[in-house]
């Protein structure tokens, strides 16, 4: 038979004193006496009392909760993002709850609902890329609560959101490999046309006219950027007839499948073809050659998304008249290029 849940009214009844007082003297309320707290705390212990969290949400409006969903929690962009936002949300008593997606729009319609059935204080979202329909993000907002966008921003939200300059890491990257002396530089984008592939392909391309080179779509790969895409990716260059003397990848994933591609065909890297990537994933300095990469910055990410969510439920606790209506904030990082072997063909 499924267990009743002990409440505090089990814990009155069994020490003979009202609930109200149970619930001071679990919240060590300085009214209650320090006997009456160790005997509330002896029961409680004995008859295993879990406070009900989303109970004291829906009386006192705040839950201490923040929800965060990611398509990935064990990519290290991901996992540092979340870390970035943990340390500042639990510095001001939130904890956090995590749900991941695997780039599934269900599963983050799903996680919304979660979240939000949880009584959740806010949501830091990086949405799936496959997501075509948003309203359960709009359902956040008409809800009241804090909803900032990480990573993946969706402008018609007019919502809080922190990226990275996505069009000037690629344009670093290219032109990167344009100074190595590369001339045919292909590109792995997504086929998804969400925003930050659109700005990647954009810093490519004007990488190359900016410099005096084509742009020349036949060097430009769509996939979904995994690692077996970028192996595929790579395979399908090799076969033109002008192989390109560089890639830059849009994901760290695919450039990894490329360099694998390279390796099996005995291609030198990067005497003969050059690699970079896009977000600096671990496993990106323990390749052979070490892959360069463009930094986003996953950590500080995180800080700000977690700071902007501060600041809102701030704001939205001031009370002068009417309360004020929280002004979205745009916060873009600035990308850093971290150049390794894979790219390094002559002294910088």
């Amino acid at each position: 038979m499924k267990r009743e849940r002990v409440t505090i009214h089990d814990i009155a009844k069994m020490l003979n004193i009202t609930a109200s007082t149970v619930s001071r003297a679990l919240k060590n309320h300085p009214r209650i006496s320090e006997e009456t707290k160790k005997e509330v705390q002896k029961v409680a212990l004995k008859l295993n009392y879990q406070p009900n969290h989303i109970a004291a949400a829906l009386r006192n409006g705040k839950s201490n909760i923040l929800g965060i969903i990611v398509p990935w929690a064990d990519r290290s962009f991901f996992s540092s993002a979340i870390r970035g936002i943990e340390e500042i949300a639990n510095r001001s008593n939130y904890n956090v709850m995590i749900c991941q997606t695997y780039e599934d729009p269900n599963k983050e319609i799903g996680s919304v609902e979660a979240l939000l059935n949880a009584r959740v204080d806010g949501i830091i979202v990086s949405h799936s890329k496959n997501a075509l329909n948003f309203d359960h993000l709009f359902k956040i907002k008409e809800r009241g609560i804090p909803l900032i966008l990480f990573d993946r921003s969706k402008e018609e939200l007019e919502v809080s959101h922190v990226v990275i300059d996505d069009f000037l890491g690629a344009y670093k990257a290219t032109e990167h490999l344009i100074q190595q002396g590369c001339k045919r530089i292909a590109h792995f984008t997504n086929i998804k046309k969400i925003s930050i592939y659109k700005e990647r392909l954009r810093g490519y391309r004007e990488a190359l006219l900016n410099n005096g080179l084509l742009y020349d779509e036949s060097l430009v790969v769509e996939s979904d950027l995994q690692l077996e895409d970028g192996r595929n990716s790579m395979i399908h260059l090799l076969k033109l007839k002008d192989i390109p003397d560089a890639v830059f990848s849009a994901s760290a994933y695919a450039i990894l499948g490329a360099l694998l591609v390279l390796k099996e065909h005995g291609i030198k890297i990067p005497d003969e073809v050059a690699l970079v990537g896009f977000a600096n994933e671990s496993l990106m300095s323990f390749t052979e050659p070490s892959l360069s990469t463009v930094e986003q910055h996953s950590m500080r990410i995180g800080n700000a998304a977690a700071e902007i969510f501060l600041d809102e439920v701030l704001e939205s606790s001031k009370k002068s008249g009417a309360i004020k209506k929280f002004i979205p904030q745009k916060i873009v990082l600035t990308p850093e290029l971290i150049i390794r072997q894979s790219s390094l063909k002559k002294p910088i």
